[in-house]
C-alpha cells in the first residue's frame, strides 16, 4: 500500500512523541500490505473498524490513539484522515473526516 499522507503522521508524533514508535510500526506494516478489500484489512487487523466510504479506524499504541484512513483499494492508496486520542476521536464524525 502507498501511504500518501505520511507527513500527517510525522506532524502528530512531533507533538506527541509517545505516538512515534506505534505510528511508525503501523506505517511500516501497512506499506508492505496488499489489501484489495475491507476483508483483507480485517484479516490483518482484527481490531480495525470498517466504516462506510472505504474508511478504516485503527487502534494505535495499545489503544491510546485512533487513526482514521481512507483506502482506495483499486490504486493501493492510503490517505490519513485523522489521528488523535480517544477523547479527540469522540468529538469528530469518523465517517466524514
Amino acid at each position: 500500500m502507498r501511504i500518501l499522507t505520511k507527513k500527517r503522521l510525522r506532524e502528530y508524533w512531533e507533538i506527541h512523541p509517545q505516538a512515534e514508535q506505534p505510528l511508525k510500526r503501523w506505517h511500516d506494516y501497512v506499506r508492505k500490505a496488499e489489501w484489495s478489500s475491507p476483508a483483507d484489512v480485517k484479516r490483518d487487523y482484527h481490531t480495525a473498524d470498517i466504516l462506510p466510504d472505504n474508511r478504516v479506524v485503527f487502534n494505535i499504541g495499545g489503544n491510546n490513539y485512533r487513526l482514521i484512513v481512507k483506502i482506495e483499494y483499486r490504486f493501493q492508496d492510503v490517505y490519513v484522515r485523522f489521528i488523535g486520542t480517544h477523547t479527540e476521536y469522540d468529538r469528530i464524525d469518523a465517517t466524514i473526516v
